[in-house]
């Protein structure tokens, strides 16, 4: 029996959308010039004008190349080359954080820290309940911030997290850091974002 006309249909080919082949293009000029990190491309109007673009196709292949960590747009400034990231996947910023001066890499974790807090404090309610109401037991930062993690999810604050985690550990256990962490959960558990956030404050270096 003859196969139905249906099933012997090829599926349609995907039409590279345009900004994506622009994308490709600007990367390859990137190459072909020896550009290298800090080097900026020209204005976006005459990028786009040269190119023969409109500026709307040209913004989206720009974007497409900051996600990728190609370039880097800065707000007055245009678009800036980035170098490559080193072998082994791992970004240029973090390979860094070991010779940035520890006080410098714990604000940046709290920062990140408060963010996630926020973030958590927005979640379900059942679930902050089933994670952070007390239990009778000392809370410790480690357990306190993993439900914190799970709560806010896997996005790119707990990636920076992660990261930063290396470099700048939670506190030791005191007094102190148990006061902050019973009112870093009660604040969630409140749904207080601000009030979460502003917990996490000085939670590193206390």
């Amino acid at each position: 029996m003859p196969d139905e006309p249906s099933a012997r249909r090829l599926a349609p080919l995907r039409r590279e959308r345009l900004y994506e082949s622009l994308a490709a293009h600007i990367s390859d000029f990137i190459e072909a010039q020896g550009l290298v990190g800090g080097d900026r491309l020209p204005p976006e109007r005459q990028l786009a004008a040269e190119l023969g673009v409109s500026r709307a196709t040209l913004s989206r292949a720009l974007a497409a190349l900051e996600t990728r960590g190609r370039i880097e747009v800065r707000h007055g400034v245009g678009a800036l080359v980035r170098e490559p990231e080193p072998a082994g996947g791992v970004p240029a910023w973090e390979a860094g954080l070991a010779a940035r001066p520890r006080a410098e890499v714990l604000v940046a974790r709290e920062a990140v820290l408060a963010g996630l807090a926020r973030t958590a404090a927005g979640a379900d309610s059942s679930m902050r309940v089933a994670m952070l109401a007390p239990d009778g037991r000392q809370r410790s930062f480690d357990h306190t911030w993993r439900c914190v993690r799970r709560l806010a999810g896997d996005g790119l604050l707990a990636e920076l997290d992660d990261a930063l985690a290396g470099h700048a550990p939670g506190p030791a256990d005191s007094a102190e850091v148990h006061e902050r962490l019973d009112a870093l959960a009660d604040a969630v558990l409140r749904g207080d974002a601000a009030a979460a956030a502003t917990t996490c404050q000085g939670m590193l270096g206390g």
